[in-house]
């Protein structure tokens, strides 16, 4: 069965780094693109990054571009999201997502909390 399990959030200070990882199984990894979403108190799920089959294939919200990176790791079946420059408006629980066999797969998510 396809499972995501997520893991590196944490709180954190204005400007400062975390690194989120994401550990697949189920399914054939390299053969998927995969996604990371977020989810703010009161606001609804957004697309934060995702990154292709194909390593040179990503995108990324507005918010967030040049501040976070998508990464992935075939070999080890985990994809990353590299978190700089943070800001209190990136406070959010971090979703990593799959969709294949026409099912959105979901991990259970991190909490990423900036604040001083």
């Amino acid at each position: 069965q396809v499972q995501l399990v997520e893991s590196g959030g944490g709180l954190v200070q204005p400007g400062g780094s975390l690194r989120l990882s994401c550990a697949a199984s189920g399914f054939t990894f390299r053969y998927y693109g995969l996604s990371w979403y977020r989810q703010a108190p009161g606001k609804e799920r957004e697309l934060v990054a995702s990154i292709s089959t194909a390593i040179s294939n990503t995108n990324y919200a507005d918010s967030v571009k040049g501040r976070f990176t998508i990464s992935r790791d075939n070999a080890k079946n985990t994809v990353y999201l590299q978190l700089n420059s943070l800001k209190p408006e990136d406070t959010a629980v971090y979703y990593c997502n799959v969709y294949l066999g026409r099912i959105d797969y979901w991990g259970r998510g991190t909490q990423v909390t900036v604040s001083s």
